[in-house]
């Protein structure tokens, strides 16, 4: 079997993915953390990539881009909540 560019995307998507959620039930991250959401949210394009580029599957596209989303919702915020919080101390 050969490994395409797009097939290394999305094992290191899946990795990356799971790797988060451990590490957050282990206590290791937070999951309003931002490396927990830059590790979701690159892992999402990493498998989006080896959908699009390899054997697509509709509902495992629409899951990633959900994930994705999600993803870059925690990240704005959090940054939101950071700044208001600089913003309100004295």
């Amino acid at each position: 079997m050969t490994f395409h560019w797009h097939d290394w995307a999305g094992y290191i998507g899946v990795a990356l993915m799971l790797l988060a959620y451990l590490l957050m039930q282990a206590h290791k991250l937070h999951g309003n953390g931002l490396i927990y959401q830059l590790m979701n949210v690159l892992g999402a394009l990493g498998v989006m990539l080896s959908l699009v580029f390899g054997s697509f599957n509709t509902s495992a596209f629409f899951m990633e881009v959900a994930w994705l989303l999600i993803g870059i919702y925690g990240i704005a915020r959090s940054a939101r909540l950071r700044r208001e919080a600089r913003h309100n101390q004295p």
